[in-house]
C-alpha cells in the first residue's frame, strides 16, 4: 500500500467534539488527518491542547488508543475542551457552530513540542487554528523551527475566523496547498485574480506564494492536483453520502501519505478519492477503513469517466 511507512508525521491545530443533535463525535480537522495517517502505519504526533475535564479526557485516551503520539498535547485549567456544533443539509453537507474560547485556542510552545517538530517530516497545518493570537503564534514559530519538513497547508476557511492577510501568510510558508473549489476562488479573487477557470486559479496561488504543489477538491466531481508542475485529474467515485465531515481530512491525508511514499501522482490521487469516498459513505469523521474496502474501488468507473473538471467556468462575479 505505501513503498515507505517510516515518515514522521506531525498534526497541529484543534481536537474537539462535533456535536450532531444529540450525539457527539470526537474531530477536528487536524485530528482527522493525523488519525487518518496513523491508520495507515506511520508515525504521528497530534499537538494540540484540551480542557481539563471529561471530554478533554475522553479525548486524549481516544488519541493513545489510536497509537498516536500525545507528548505535544496540553491540559489546561483554564479553559474548556472544543465543542462545534454541526448541522447537516439534505445532501449530508455540514455547516458549524464553534465554540470560542476553547482550550485549542491556547496552545503555547514547550520543549516536546520543539523536539516532535524538529524530527517532523511533514507537518499538517490548518487556518482555523489561527482565530486566537496564541496558538497563531506558536504555529508560526514551528513552521519555521524545522526547514526540513514537508508542510502541507489544508485551507479550512470558518467564518468569521481568517482575514487574506493570514491566508497569505500561512500560504507562503507552505509546500502544499489543499483548497476546495470555492476556497480557492475566494481567495484568489480577494487577491486581485478573477478568472473563473479552475487550472488559472491554481497556477496564479501557485506563482503567488512559490507553492509548486496544491490540490483542489471538487466535491462529486472528483479533484486537480499540481504536482512538480504538472496537472493531474481524478473523475471521483460516487457513493450514496452519509455525511462529508471528515472526507476531505482523509483524502488529504492519504494523498500525502501516498506521495511522499513515493507513489505515482494519478496513483496516489485514485487511493485517496477512494478513501474520502469511502468516509463519505459512512457516518461520522473517523471510520475504520480497510484494505479490501479500498480495492473494492479499484476498476470501477468513476462518476462521469469523460468529465474533465478543467472544463468548469466558474462565475467568480
Amino acid at each position: 500500500m505505501f513503498l515507505n511507512n517510516t515518515i514522521n508525521a506531525v498534526s497541529f491545530g484543534e481536537v474537539l467534539f462535533d456535536v450532531f443533535g444529540e450525539e457527539k463525535k470526537i474531530g477536528g480537522a487536524p485530528l482527522n488527518l493525523a488519525l487518518r495517517t496513523a491508520s495507515f502505519g506511520f508515525p504521528v504526533a497530534m499537538i494540540s491542547a484540551v480542557g481539563n475535564d471529561e471530554d478533554g479526557q475522553v479525548i486524549c485516551d481516544y488519541i493513545k488508543e489510536n497509537q498516536l503520539d500525545t507528548s505535544g498535547m496540553i491540559t489546561t485549567d483554564d479553559y474548556d475542551t472544543g465543542i462545534v456544533q454541526v448541522s447537516l443539509n439534505e445532501r449530508g453537507s455540514a455547516t458549524y457552530e464553534i465554540k470560542f474560547p476553547s482550550a485549542w485556542d491556547f496552545i503555547e510552545t514547550n520543549e516536546n513540542i520543539l523536539s516532535i517538530v524538529k524530527n517532523a517530516d511533514v507537518f499538517f497545518y490548518g487556518s482555523l487554528i489561527c482565530r486566537n493570537e496564541v496558538s497563531k503564534n506558536t504555529l508560526i514559530s514551528l513552521l519555521d523551527s524545522n526547514p526540513d519538513m514537508f508542510r502541507v497547508f489544508d485551507v479550512n476557511l470558518r467564518k468569521p475566523f481568517y482575514n487574506m492577510e493570514l491566508l497569505e501568510q500561512l500560504m507562503n510558508k507552505a509546500d502544499f496547498i489543499k483548497f476546495n473549489d470555492e476556497e480557492i476562488l475566494e481567495i484568489a479573487s480577494a487577491l486581485g485574480f478573477t478568472s473563473g477557470n479552475l487550472e488559472e486559479n491554481i497556477r496564479f496561488i501557485s506563482e503567488r506564494t512559490n507553492t509548486n504543489s496544491i490540490c483542489v477538491t471538487l466535491g462529486k466531481h472528483g479533484s486537480l492536483l499540481l504536482w512538480e508542475g504538472k496537472m493531474y485529474r481524478h473523475g471521483g467515485y460516487p457513493v450514496k453520502v452519509a455525511d462529508t465531515v471528515g472526507a476531505g481530512d482523509s483524502f488529504l491525508a492519504s494523498l500525502i501519505a501516498q506521495l511522499l511514499s513515493n507513489r505515482k501522482p494519478d496513483e496516489a490521487m485514485d487511493f485517496a478519492s477512494a478513501v474520502g469516498a469511502i468516509v463519505a459513505s459512512k457516518a461520522g469523521a473517523n471510520p475504520i477503513i480497510t484494505s479490501s474496502d479500498i480495492d473494492m474501488f479499484k476498476g470501477k468507473t468513476f462518476r462521469d469517466p469523460n468529465f474533465n473538471p478543467l472544463t468548469i467556468q466558474y462565475d467568480v462575479r
